[in-house]
């Protein structure tokens, strides 16, 4: 801590800032974006998972079968893989197709901003699917047989005590996969979404300087992980029963 403390004060001491002014507004439109991919995915990938776990830990075979293969093949292919497919190949064969071509969707489909969001949301609901399914496998099966003792149904049950019960369960790893998903957003930068990495990169290369600029985006990052950690623990505190 105090090497990597020294480092930072000697580049803010001796390194090159003039830069900054003149890019400063770029930066921040690139947090927003960053924070603004980070909310709309994290949010449509867990409301994904939360299905994806509930076929698993509890549904017919069919669609167990179909979620948890689902959740190996992201598991198990890179997201960067993952976000070309849909850019370059989904994205290709939308052109060809004048029903698509000629609807209200085309304006929003010939961007990268889509495919992006719907890379990252399905690469979260691929690793939360897999959390919930074992959060919701975990819940005391006496909390869900008290339930039915008090004459709940099953979408009662499950909205009262089943999910809620495993979502906090599942909170910890929910922070940790929230954390990696926003050091997964500057892999958007490779289909033209402007991040925070897509600005920096432009800063180096208009600027020919590359150790204070990495340096800045390494900050940002580390200050954006820290208040996500620091949300999701006061959550964490403020749930009641977190022991039990």
């Amino acid at each position: 801590m105090l090497c990597g403390a020294g480092i930072v004060l000697a580049a803010a001491l001796v390194g090159r800032w003039d830069w900054l002014p003149r890019y400063g507004g770029m930066i921040f439109a690139g947090v927003g974006q960053s924070l603004l991919l980070l909310l709309a995915t994290a949010v449509l990938g867990f409301l994904i998972a939360v299905p994806l776990g509930l076929a698993q830990a509890a549904g017919p075979w069919p669609l167990a079968v179909a979620a948890r293969s689902f959740c190996t093949v992201i598991r198990g292919t890179p997201l960067l893989l993952q976000l070309w497919l849909l850019y370059y190949g989904l994205g290709s064969l939308f052109p060809l197709i004048p029903e698509i071509r000629d609807s209200f969707l085309w304006p929003y489909l010939r961007q990268a901003w889509p495919y992006a969001v719907l890379a990252l949301s399905l690469s979260f609901a691929g690793y939360e699917g897999e959390v919930m399914r074992g959060a919701l496998a975990g819940v005391s099966r006496g909390e869900l047989e008290a339930g039915r003792a008090f004459g709940m149904g099953r979408t009662t049950l499950l909205r009262r005590i089943w999910l809620p019960r495993a979502i906090q369960r599942a909170l910890p790893t929910l922070a940790g996969e929230t954390v990696l998903q926003l050091k997964s957003t500057p892999l958007v930068a490779t289909i033209t979404v402007v991040d925070i990495y897509a600005v920096f990169s432009r800063i180096r290369q208009d600027t020919y300087i590359t150790y204070e600029p990495l340096l800045l985006m390494a900050l940002i990052y580390l200050l954006l992980t820290g208040i996500l950690v620091g949300l999701f623990r006061l959550l964490e505190n403020r749930l009641p029963g977190k022991g039990a």
